[in-house]
């Protein structure tokens, strides 16, 4: 049976989509289905239920008649058994954990950089008619496109930090146009003692690095202390 680390192409996507912040609502039936059965074991229930059971860990799956998951609530049954299902990984001390946070104006993704292999929660920026301010006529506006609100994406991004442990923060640009710069600024203003934990920031090139590159590039990193610290007015 699968592990989370070992999936790749259209399940790793499919399983990424699922635990994407804010929720999606293109994640379709089929590509849930195809995930399930790699990674569980599915019985077809005499009355159309679908039976899913992983690691000891079961859930009951009605027969729909969509395409898509359309419930929030479904996409977050579906979240809660993968979390629950999957083995547990022996222990870390707290002093071992390890986090990374690649983000720039697209996404975050946040690692446990000491995890080989690891597989990455995703925060996206929220949609535009829902979060974006209207600023036509002030710095929030540029070349016709609205700036986000921090705090509906870099909140989501932080809470996604759930145990202790350093954090090291990997972004692309610099100055106002680097979300890194504005994420490090973002977190002395609203959750300092995050702040607090942040041991450096470094630019890469993350468009030409794959995940295990950069979780590579990270641990490297932490082992030599080669942390680039970027100062935030």
């Amino acid at each position: 049976m699968k592990s989370i680390s070992q999936l790749s192409g259209s399940h790793l996507r499919t399983y990424q989509t699922i635990f994407q912040h804010p929720i999606t609502h293109n994640l379709e039936w089929r590509q849930v289905y195809a995930l399930l059965n790699a990674i569980s074991d599915v019985v077809d229930e005499s009355n159309g239920n679908m039976r899913v059971t992983r690691n000891g860990v079961s859930m009951v799956l009605q027969p729909s008649h969509s395409k898509d998951v359309a419930e929030s609530r479904t996409v977050m049954e579906l979240r809660h058994f993968l979390q629950r299902s999957e083995a547990a990984a022996p222990p870390a001390a707290e002093d071992q954990i390890h986090w990374l946070i690649v983000i720039d104006h697209r996404g975050a993704r946040i690692f446990r950089s000491e995890v080989h292999d690891a597989v990455p929660s995703s925060v996206l920026p929220h949609e535009p008619d829902k979060y974006f301010r209207h600023a036509h006529h002030s710095r929030d506006f540029t070349r016709g496109q609205e700036k986000p609100d921090p705090n509906s994406f870099f909140g989501p991004v932080a809470d996604e930090i759930h145990a202790p442990g350093p954090i090291l923060i990997f972004g692309t640009g610099t100055g106002a146009a680097s979300e890194m710069e504005q994420f490090s600024g973002w977190l002395k203003l609203n959750r300092a003692e995050l702040a607090a934990r942040v041991i450096g920031c470094a630019t890469v090139d993350e468009h030409h690095l794959t995940e295990n590159e950069l979780l590579a590039k990270a641990r490297e990193f932490y082992a030599n202390d080669r942390v680039i610290p970027v100062p935030v007015s």
